[in-house]
């Protein structure tokens, strides 16, 4: 048993997938933003969206020297979309806005089986986290989507910290902040490198269980549990 159960979300908890390279997604975008004001065609969107990723990317590196793996807080790249148009947007048109990307490039997301019953389950034994490489401004309203976001003790974005997995900062980000003992702890996710190497160089145990959507290498990796098939019903009996 452990005190701390910190879980990846997307392809450990939850089956997701997008397509950011859909025309269908610049063009309706595009619609969006000229409806406030920012004229743009689907194309010019794509390429100036793109661009200014690139930009955010070398601002975060050039702020954070220290980091190995960065991450940007993809909600900038919406604002200067529409400022680059002489459109001011308020907070809220600018979630909107991310919303609405979101939601048009993602064709599904779901729960893995027994999901919301393991981790219910844990949280009589132990603290729930969630550590997770994505944009706040779309994995929130998933998270809520999914029914689960009331059920960690906490949430730890990479977006928010402008760096992500497998970065020693990110996991010294989540034992600082909520005072974990690495011995006590064990993280959950589908990814060899992010989430098993990057939490072994912590301390902390790992389960690896190799989904639909995981990388290719399907071999345990160092990890303290592995579970191949990608069975999600089978965590319970290495965590419980």
């Amino acid at each position: 048993m452990y005190q701390n159960y910190v879980f990846d979300l997307y392809g450990t908890l939850a089956d997701i997938h997008t397509d950011e390279d859909n025309p269908t997604l610049w063009g309706k975008t595009a619609e969006m933003y000229s409806k406030n004001g920012a004229q743009y065609t689907g194309d010019e969107l794509r390429s100036l969206y793109l661009e200014l990723v690139e930009e955010q990317n070398r601002i975060v590196i050039k702020n954070h020297p220290e980091f190995t793996n960065i991450d940007i807080k993809i909600e900038k790249v919406f604002r200067k979309l529409y400022e680059l148009k002489g459109v001011s947007p308020d907070e809220s048109l600018v979630a909107a806005t991310a919303s609405y990307f979101r939601s048009v490039s993602r064709e599904y997301i779901r729960l893995y089986d027994g999901i919301k019953d393991l981790l219910t389950e844990l949280k009589k034994h132990g603290k729930v986290y969630l550590l997770t490489n994505a944009q706040r401004s779309f994995t929130w309203e998933e998270l809520e989507i999914l029914g689960i976001r009331d059920i960690f003790d906490a949430i730890v974005i990479s977006s928010d910290e402008e760096c992500c997995k497998p970065d020693k900062h990110f996991y010294q980000a989540i034992i600082d902040r909520y005072d974990l003992d690495p011995k006590q702890t064990i993280m959950v996710g589908n990814d060899p490198v992010t989430d098993v190497q990057g939490a072994m160089s912590v301390g902390f145990d790992t389960l690896y269980i190799h989904t639909n959507i995981s990388p290719q290498i399907n071999t345990n990796t160092g990890c303290t549990y592995f579970i191949p098939d990608g069975d999600t019903r089978k965590m319970k009996d290495y965590l419980i």
